[in-house]
């Protein structure tokens, strides 16, 4: 899986005041906690380097470099202001190489479907999957083939095989599904 690199400075005041400077200053008020440390970690990072992280449909492991302490962990959860959509705060789960810990990993669509070649549209109903396993064995993404898909066929969450993780995700979930546009509905009954 991809890694990337937050640089962040260790932060002694918790208090609204403090977190509306460190925001105006161009900062991210961030926290980290999990089993990978010992106590929860307050501390801040420039907006700028969130961006390879939270605006791109890949995920990534995260290399927290706080002040030299080094702690791996995944990004739990980010806020936003509900109007200008600015990144308010983040929250990093520290992870070790020998528990599991769960994801959202995304999907990738595989091979070319007889139903989309006789007009069908591809629907994609769920676009990541929640996984468990250890952080070694977690993909980038989760591979989906098609190809067998005709008109009106979907592809369902337990008809994947995969090694090494387990899928959380409901085995009725549908991935994705073969439209049939109205055109060709209007065919068929004929």
């Amino acid at each position: 899986m991809k890694s990337l690199e937050i640089i962040g400075f260790k932060r002694a005041n918790l208090d609204g005041a403090a977190l509306k400077e460190i925001r105006e200053e161009g900062n991210v008020p961030c926290v980290v906690y999990g089993p990978g440390i010992k106590e929860q970690i307050h501390f801040y990072s420039p907006a700028i380097l969130f961006r390879d992280l939270i605006y791109t449909p890949d995920v990534h492991m995260v290399d927290l470099n706080i002040e030299g302490t080094k702690v791996k962990a995944i990004l739990r959860e980010a806020q936003f202001h509900p109007v200008s959509e600015v990144l308010l705060h983040a929250d990093f789960l520290a992870y070790t190489e020998d528990k599991e810990i769960k994801m959202d990993i995304p999907v990738e669509i595989m091979g070319t479907s007889p139903g989309i070649i006789k007009g069908g549209k591809l629907e994609m109903k769920a676009r990541t999957l929640k996984v468990k396993g250890l952080a070694a064995n977690l993909p980038d993404r989760i591979p989906v083939d098609i190809s067998h898909l005709d008109l009106g066929k979907s592809v369902k969450v337990s008809e994947l095989s995969v090694e090494g993780f387990e899928i959380l995700t409901s085995p009725n979930v549908s991935i994705a599904t073969i439209g049939i546009p109205r055109a060709l509905r209007g065919k068929k009954a004929e």
